[in-house]
């Protein structure tokens, strides 16, 4: 066949196959071009308030107040664009990512985005100049937790359930980063991210078992004396031992009574955390649901509570989470996949702290 005459027939048989076939872009349904364009905008604004927060920090300009919203909500826009386009086009969910986040939620190649998003929150978050570090951070949390507990009447092993739970605390609320401030937040600093009022119900509530705490465990409370003495003065919220102890006095403590029953319905350590973190973001209803002897079945409903949920990245991704307006503690349990990897470094820390 003459070379012309080839190449008009590859021609015709390249423009039926085309016929034949659409494009990908041609066969997406209205539904499916809108998923789309919604996850590339999302994305586009998150490189776009990355970059900037970058410039601003680089360039040592002010930064605005609360300068680590924008790049949370543009964070959660993009996972929330990402579940969308994979519930309309199943066949856009990828490869497992390196955040442990389920691939239907996060396409792993935008990992480096994540990646500056942290690195940028530990500038903005960094401690204020004076903050108080502990050389032991990790030990102290445990120390700390285990002798609360003991003082609550927990026997031994469940004590060291609570340290262990405590240390996971730690890395939920700031990674394991002592002293840190608040890139959301004008209220919750330091460890445990606390307020001033529960600080301040919190240095109450170690003041009435300190005399106990004394008698059982000299050492520590000789530790807290010299701790105390070094705060004084200053936001108690920025010794790294005093935060501790004062955060876990004011939400945690009285919850260690419980441990014995939760350790038997929540055998599993991790999910013994995201229990205590509950505790933390919607203190009310958890007390509730441990009181009503059915935790895991106990619903919560109250679009208030929802909307705390949603605001500690539970429910907050996809229209299909953000539409539910009730959820039974397994399920909240269950929806807390962001916190698994946080409480994976808690229990790897914890280890070796407390080698068996």
């Amino acid at each position: 066949m003459p070379a012309r005459r080839q190449l008009l027939a590859i021609g015709a048989l390249g423009l039926l196959l085309t016929t034949l076939v659409p494009s990908r872009a041609q066969t997406l349904t209205a539904g499916q071009s809108e998923a789309v364009a919604t996850y590339e905008r999302a994305l586009g604004d998150f490189k776009s308030i990355l970059a900037e927060r970058r410039r601003q920090i680089d360039a040592k300009q002010p930064l605005p107040n609360l300068p680590g919203q924008a790049l949370y909500l543009a964070r959660v826009a993009v996972i929330s664009a990402y579940k969308d386009l994979t519930d309309a086009m199943p066949s856009r969910i990828g490869r497992p990512n390196k955040f442990e986040i389920p691939p239907a939620y996060f396409d792993a190649d935008i990992e480096p985005l994540v990646d500056e998003y942290s690195k940028l929150f530990d500038i903005m978050e960094a401690p204020p100049a004076g903050a108080q570090n502990s050389a032991t951070p990790f030990k102290d949390v445990v120390d700390l937790a285990v002798a609360i507990a003991r003082a609550k009447g927990l026997a031994p092993d469940h004590a060291e359930a609570a340290g262990r739970i405590s240390l996971g605390l730690f890395f939920a609320e700031t990674n394991g980063k002592q002293n840190v401030r608040n890139g959301r937040s004008n209220t919750y600093m330091g460890s445990f991210q606390t307020g001033p009022s529960e600080d301040r119900n919190g240095r109450r509530k170690w003041a009435a078992i300190k005399g106990e705490i004394a008698a059982a465990d000299p050492d520590l409370s000789a530790r807290d004396d010299k701790e105390e003495a070094r705060a004084r003065g200053t936001d108690h919220r920025f010794n790294h031992w005093t935060n501790v102890r004062d955060g876990l006095m004011n939400a945690h403590a009285d919850i260690f009574r419980e441990i014995p029953g939760i350790v038997k319905t929540l055998p599993d350590p991790i999910d013994q955390m995201k229990l205590f973190e509950l505790i933390q973001i919607i203190p009310t209803p958890t007390r509730a649901a441990l009181k009503s002897g059915d935790l895991l079945n106990y619903r919560v409903s109250s679009p208030t509570i929802m909307k705390h949920l949603r605001n500690n990245s539970i429910f907050a991704f996809g229209q299909a989470d953000r539409a539910r307006t009730s959820a039974s503690f397994r399920e909240i349990l269950g929806a807390m996949w962001l916190f698994k990897r946080k409480f994976e470094k808690a229990m790897a820390k914890y280890a070796e702290i407390k080698p068996r």
